[in-house]
């Protein structure tokens, strides 16, 4: 296991079946969460980007840009427009929007789901500079399974669509879902680095009561930073964010995770009762800080890893190993 980690930390290659071994073994935790945070050390420095998460549907326009605003106000530069599917925002409406906050010199990132080729043409013309996609899994027949009515051809036609026009490319895996293995996530990870994506963002299954996956088990916490810390080491120079739903699982979750490789952290900058409405799963953390709250606390919490919130827009580092770092 030592000598696999320590090839994967030279040369940010492994094989599916190199991966998989990793996944599988918990014994490879710490190792693979130590050699993980040099890579990150070395390529990406110790800096932490923070985006402030803007989750929105029925919220108005108005509403949408005085919180990238004030998010401006609270240091952030860049904002997260994050919203399911919803058919009122068309493509000119959050086109507009768009074009509003990036004219407070914002960089702008949208999750926003699958959305026509013009669409995506259309926001990245109004100044759009990232957008997140997350696959949940390459396995074709596992992603339709639970997601019932959605293509996974469709998902990857969007992925190509988006990097062709120039957006910085995020996406990520749910890991948990019932059928999943350690195989199919080494999968994940191969294709992620195939596609050189520029964020990727992972997460454990926390089920929502509410869903098809209500009674499923939990995600597995120890899981999912392997594969944090393994996709460091394959993909050294991307964006790599400390989700919350880690730390839901576990207490400061968010910190073991930025020691395992990680970079980001998206504090929510959603204001009062919408804040609290917006549960993608139960027990989701800090839906009654404020804002504020929330963007002193995680400049802390950064500070006492020894690290720092960095400056600028975050965007993915491109050209190798920092100069001067060990």
């Amino acid at each position: 296991m030592e000598r696999l980690i320590e090839r994967a930390a030279r040369t940010h290659c492994l094989t599916e079946e190199e991966l998989t071994a990793l996944l599988a073994a918990p014994e490879a935790e710490e190792p693979l969460a130590r050699a993980a945070d040099a890579v990150r050390r070395r390529y990406v420095g110790d800096g932490v980007h923070l985006r402030g998460l803007i989750e929105f549907s029925n919220i108005c326009r108005q509403a949408i840009v005085a919180l990238a605003r004030k998010a401006k106000g609270y240091g952030y530069q860049t904002v997260v427009l994050q919203s399911g599917e919803d058919a009122w925002f068309t493509a000119e409406r959050l086109a507009a929007i768009v074009r509003r906050i990036k004219a407070l010199d914002l960089a702008v990132t949208l999750s926003v789901g699958e959305r026509s080729r013009e669409t995506y043409a259309l926001w990245r013309a109004a100044g759009a500079d990232r957008y997140l996609l997350r696959i949940e899994t390459t396995d074709a027949a596992l992603y339709e399974r639970f997601d019932p009515g959605m293509s996974h051809a469709s998902r990857l036609r969007c992925l190509r669509d988006l990097r062709a026009l120039g957006y910085e490319v995020g996406t990520g895996t749910l890991v948990g879902l019932p059928g999943q293995d350690a195989r199919s996530l080494a999968r994940d990870i191969l294709f992620y680095q195939e596609i050189d994506a520029d964020m990727v963002g992972i997460g454990p299954l926390i089920p929502n009561g509410d869903t098809p996956l209500g009674k499923a088990a939990p995600g597995d916490f120890h899981l999912t930073r392997r594969m944090v810390s393994l996709l460091r080491l394959l993909l050294p120079e991307a964006n790599i964010p400390a989700t919350t739903a880690m730390e839901t699982m576990v207490p400061r979750g968010r910190e073991i995770i930025l020691t395992s490789g990680a970079n980001v952290v998206m504090p929510n900058v959603t204001e009062g009762d919408y804040r609290r409405k917006y549960a993608l799963y139960p027990g989701k953390i800090c839906v009654a800080d404020t804002p504020a709250d929330c963007r002193a606390c995680m400049g802390g919490r950064i500070k006492a890893l020894g690290r720092y919130v960095a400056a600028g827009k975050g965007s993915r580092r491109h050209g190798g190993a920092m100069q001067g770092s060990i």
